[in-house]
């Protein structure tokens, strides 16, 4: 991991370059690199740090007419696996001969063995990495054939790739591949463009073509070829990103995180636009491909994700056993297919991923299918993997979501997950009435949303109470403790406060111990069933010196009077309101994390899609 850029054309090759890192900055990452087509040979600049650091090393390292002059390169920002965040590690990785530049996605899993064997033969390496095993691999095939040669070296590797490969001795193409981490290749005029996400493809062209697993595709500014790992020709289509370039910018917000929250009304109503029938009380959700009889057959749903995907899919529990009365359960997609789940013809499993590219939840999906499960996807990108190997599923419109912890996809996931229980239970057990009158509820949720974004300045003043602690505590019952998770989730990944979620009974079974005068709950006390035992749970948490903030429901005095501080959502179906809660405490861990000065849209450690087990 994490983000590949490679350009072939007319233009200046290294500022195309850069300015695709930039683009993939929100990914993650913490070290950069370029090389570049220079007379006959390839030159690199490296750099730990950020992409600006990059673009001041090469210009320190380059002569002004080289960093200008060509227009051929591949360039890389890397999420470190194997080996610290150092320049030596950093990517593009040469050969032993200095001749083959490769960037890399992914891990190649018997990386020690094949370093091991070309040692042997000579080879020295300087970095710790997989990925300069891997150029190594294709230097020693190299018989005079570059696609030969990495063709040869991948049929050797065992893990997962997505790869883009410059070689001095073939100056005038690129070659790139993939096997379980992307790469997209934008069709310009006189120009191609290869990447491992679109967002670095938007300022070129609209027209992409999507690798599958195995391909291997020859690319020159005019020409892109693609053939299988045996060398045997494939047909790729060509199609439209449809994304404005504009919509991966700020637009005057300080952050995108504060952009992508307080887009989230928009982005609802994209995801609920045309996909409800006031007339029959239920959801249009085309692109799952199910009939009525194929809904009524459906024994039990299996919702598969990670992170705060996991969480959507948590909610979605409760909105699939409560609408549609059917059974259902969440698993981390990461344990999914090594505990050997129990599956068959009539359990529908739902996989959930922002990314569509989540390298667990992709294998999750090849076990359901495997086992003969009816398999759909949740997915914010279109064209990604795992919407192309479900084949049927729902597209969020949630637009491009630059910041690295998730906002707006999480809610447009939750949205869709309601639509999708309310269409099971209209096949099932729910009335029309019953559905007529949740589908204007789910049609509230912009509105509903907009309200608790209006309060953003109140929330960062609540915020500013709390900025100096390091450990909070989130609670809640039903589908607020979901809410609490993810919750939780948010503050700690952007803030780097330590944050943890329960369900608001379990709290004294032991964590209660961890309470001191001070320490801060987060209660989502909103006015749902169980809001008593809440309200119980959190005297207990008083009792002990907490200091509590609620999350709690307009005009509702008496949860008021429990609180130190309040947030207010407006009242809604429990499932409902889960989104509006959701976006509250949103706003709260951005401002906490603001007024700590951290980084926001990139914090440390994390990656955007995580493409590697």
């Amino acid at each position: 991991m994490c983000g590949i850029v490679g350009y072939i054309g007319k233009a200046d090759a290294t500022s195309v370059l850069i300015n695709g890192l930039r683009r993939l900055e929100y990914r993650g990452y913490d070290s950069a690199g370029v090389a570049i087509m220079d007379d006959g040979r390839i030159a690199i600049a490296k750099s730990p740090g950020k992409v600006a650091a990059l673009n001041d090393r090469a210009r320190a390292e380059w002569p002004a007419e080289r960093f200008s002059r060509a227009t051929t390169g591949i360039a890389h920002t890397r999420w470190a696996t194997h080996g610290p965040p150092t320049e030596v590690n950093a990517h593009p990785h040469l050969d032993q001969s200095g001749d083959i530049a490769l960037v890399h996605n992914g891990i190649i899993e018997n990386y020690r063995a094949l370093r091991s064997r070309l040692e042997a033969k000579g080879h020295l390496f300087l970095s710790e990495t997989d990925t300069e095993v891997l150029a190594h691999l294709i230097g020693d095939c190299h018989k005079g054939d570059l696609f030969q040669a990495i063709c040869d070296a991948l049929h050797q590797v065992e893990g997962t790739f997505g790869i883009a490969v410059l070689s001095a001795r073939d100056p005038h193409r690129i070659i790139t591949a993939r096997r379980g981490s992307p790469i997209v290749i934008g069709v310009g005029e006189g120009e191609t463009i290869i990447a491992s996400d679109a967002s670095a493809i938007l300022s070129h062209t609209q027209r992409v073509i999507y690798l599958d697993d195995n391909d291997i595709a020859i690319v020159t500014a005019d020409s892109i070829e693609i053939r299988d790992l045996h060398n045997v020709p494939v047909t790729r289509e060509i199609a439209e990103l449809g994304l404005d370039a504009e919509a991966a910018e700020k637009g005057g917000f300080d952050h995108f995180m504060l952009k992508e929250i307080h887009e989230q009304p928009d982005c609802l109503a994209n995801a609920i636009r045309g996909r409800l029938d006031h007339s029959l009380g239920t959801s249009v959700l085309a692109g799952t491909g199910t009939s009525p009889r194929d809904l009524a057959e459906i024994s039990r749903v299996v919702l598969v994700g990670c992170g705060t995907s996991l969480h959507a899919g948590l909610v979605g529990e409760y909105a699939f056993e409560d609408l549609a009365d059917v059974h259902s359960e969440v698993q981390q997609a990461a344990e999914f297919r090594y505990r050997n789940p129990i599956l068959g013809s009539r359990d529908l499993v739902v996989a959930i991923s922002q990314s569509g590219e989540t390298a667990d939840t992709l294998a999750a999906v090849r076990e359901a299918n495997q086992k003969g499960a009816f398999v759909m996807s949740l997915c914010n990108v279109v064209g990604s993997t795992i919407a192309r190997e479900t084949g049927r599923g729902v597209y969020l419109h949630a637009g491009p979501e630059i910041s690295v912890a998730s906002t707006k996809a999480f809610t447009c996931q939750v949205a869709v997950l309601l639509m999708m229980a309310l269409k099971l239970g209209r096949g099932r057990r729910f009335s029309r009435e019953d559905g007529i009158r949740f589908a204007r509820e789910i049609e509230s949720l912009p509105s509903l949303v907009a309200r608790v974004v209006d309060q953003s300045d109140s929330i960062a003043t609540i915020a500013a109470t709390y900025q100096k602690n390091e450990h909070a505590f989130f609670i809640g019952r039903g589908p607020m403790y979901p809410v609490a998770l993810e919750g939780a989730l948010k503050l700690k990944e952007i803030s780097y406060l330590h944050a943890e979620g329960y369900h608001a009974a379990e709290l004294k079974h032991g964590p209660i111990a961890l309470l001191q005068p001070g320490t801060p709950v987060i209660a989502l006390a909103c006015d749902i069933p169980g809001k008593d035992k809440t309200l119980g749970n959190i005297e207990e948490c008083r009792a002990r010196g907490a200091r509590i903030l609620g999350i709690i429901t307009e005009g509702d005095h008496e949860a008021a009077e429990f609180m130190d501080d309040f947030i207010t959502i407006p009242r809604a179906h429990p499932l409902i309101a889960t989104i509006p809660a959701v976006v509250a405490l949103q706003l709260f861990a951005y401002h906490v994390a603001r007024l700590r000065g951290c980084e926001i849209d990139q914090p440390r450690n994390l990656a955007k899609s995580v493409t590697v087990e």
